[in-house]
């Protein structure tokens, strides 16, 4: 103990601690004697206590700033994916798609047979199902140029836009209907290579009382 104490006075007198770090010191109570205590212990504890402090603050602050980002990015990407699934009024609305059929010379009769046969059947399924809400066929009249001619107009309207273009594979339908699948293959490809062209057109309403 003895040694002790001559250490501690050797280091108080010279001022110098741990390589020739400079310190202060007070008075304290050690082994019931009163003798100086440096103070440079208190000044590097109540520093590295700050230093602490700062650093927790300044990473409870990023933390903070990291996760108000991301539940503010969660919250924008949401809202963008339910804008973008949410259907517009327009979606929502009946679809008019008009299919024109040239059909070649002399021809047309047997298309038209082959269309109420095969295809007209498979229309009325899908009315039954709720996708289509009409079907009507319309002709002209009278005879038009060769460039400008058709010979059957079928003018579909669909429950909605969606519903029009979601690529509706109606082969589990044609089965159900038409167990000679060989018949009815053979005279689908008929009833399209007696054709001169065949192309459709998406209409959409056109308002006349806005300005």
């Amino acid at each position: 103990m003895a040694h002790s104490l001559v250490c501690k006075a050797r280091l108080l007198r010279s001022g110098r601690f741990c390589g020739g770090a400079g310190f202060d010191f007070g008075f304290g109570l050690v082994d019931g004697a009163d003798i100086p205590i440096p103070r440079y212990y208190l000044s590097i504890s109540h520093a590295q206590i700050r230093r602490n402090q700062m650093l927790f603050s300044r990473n409870s602050l990023r933390l903070t700033l990291f996760v108000t980002s991301v539940l503010l990015a969660a919250a924008f990407f949401t809202h963008i994916s339910i804008a973008q699934n949410s259907p517009s009024p327009s979606d929502a609305q009946p679809y008019v798609i008009e299919y024109y059929y040239k059909a070649k010379w002399g021809h047309a009769d047997e298309f038209l047979s082959l269309f109420k046969k095969n295809h007209l059947p498979v229309l009325k399924k899908e009315t039954e199902l709720g996708r289509i809400l009409h079907v009507t066929m319309a002709s002209p009249r009278y005879h038009n140029t060769e460039d400008g001619r058709w010979d059957f107009r079928v003018t579909i309207t669909f429950k909605n836009a969606a519903i029009a273009n979601d690529n509706f594979d109606s082969v589990a339908l044609t089965k159900q209907l038409f167990p000679d699948q060989d018949t009815f293959k053979k005279e689908e490809q008929r009833r399209f290579e007696i054709l001169d062209a065949h192309w459709d057109l998406p209409l959409k309403d056109v308002p006349l009382d806005s300005k």
